[in-house]
Order: C-alpha cells, then sequence, then structure tokens
C-alpha cells in the first residue's frame, strides 16, 4: 500500500483529516516506506545491501540475508557489495536466507494465515 497525498489548501477540514489518515496508516506500515523492490530481490533469493532506513531493516537483517547501510555512506556500500561478490558461499547463504525470510514473513499466505487468526480470535472472544 502506498500513501501519498497532499492537503487541500481549499478545505479547512484537510489537515485533521490528513492528519488522522497519517495516524492509521502508522498502524500498517512500521517505520515507514516498505520498498517492495527490496522484497522481490530477496523472494529471487539475492542478498541485498539497502539504506538502514524507513521499512527496509525489517525486511533485510544485517549479515543474515544482506547488509544495511547508512544512507549516504558510499564506502560501506561499495565494501559490502564487494565482499558478496568476492565470497560466493556468503553471498549462497544470504540468498537462501533472503528467500526463506520473504516465505516465513510476507508471502499473501502467511498475511492470509494471521487474518484468519485474528477472525477467529475476534469471534471466540
Amino acid at each position: 500500500m502506498v500513501l501519498c497525498g497532499n492537503k487541500a489548501i481549499d478545505d479547512p477540514e484537510s489537515q485533521g483529516i490528513f492528519n488522522k489518515v497519517m495516524l492509521k496508516a502508522k498502524d500498517f506500515v512500521r517505520n515507514g516506506e516498505f520498498g517492495l523492490s527490496v522484497t522481490e530481490a530477496l523472494w529471487k533469493g539475492k542478498p541485498v545491501v539497502a539504506s538502514n532506513v524507513g521499512g527496509i531493516p525489517i525486511q533485510i537483517k544485517d549479515g543474515r540475508n544482506g547488509f544495511l547501510a547508512e544512507p549516504h555512506d558510499a564506502e560501506k556500500f561499495a565494501e559490502k557489495i564487494i565482499e558478496i561478490l568476492q565470497e560466493p558461499e556468503l553471498a549462497k547463504e544470504m540468498g537462501e536466507n533472503s528467500k526463506e525470510m520473504v516465505k516465513e514473513q510476507f508471502l499473501i499466505t502467511r498475511l492470509i494465515s494471521d487474518h484468519l487468526d485474528i477472525l477467529n480470535d475476534a469471534c471466540n472472544f
């Protein structure tokens, strides 16, 4: 889900509505943005080197299925990419961990199971 928008200048209620939507969105998105491109690469069994921002750390466990670097730390990005390229066994292990993590945490079948558990709990209060 992507929440993209702006407040209407000519609508006096827009600020209040915008604030309510943003508060509700926090219930659905942990730590801000959730980059689908990261999940797609992980699902294809690839280790990922990405910025330690937003929802990316939810997907990448540093040293397990990829590496995290601070957004402007080009030296660390280069270092970790080279490490993966020079160590094929590390890349293979991280790739296997990547696919497994996506399967366990982010596939729709797993999410449906969570929703069914919630509905079950709600019906059995």
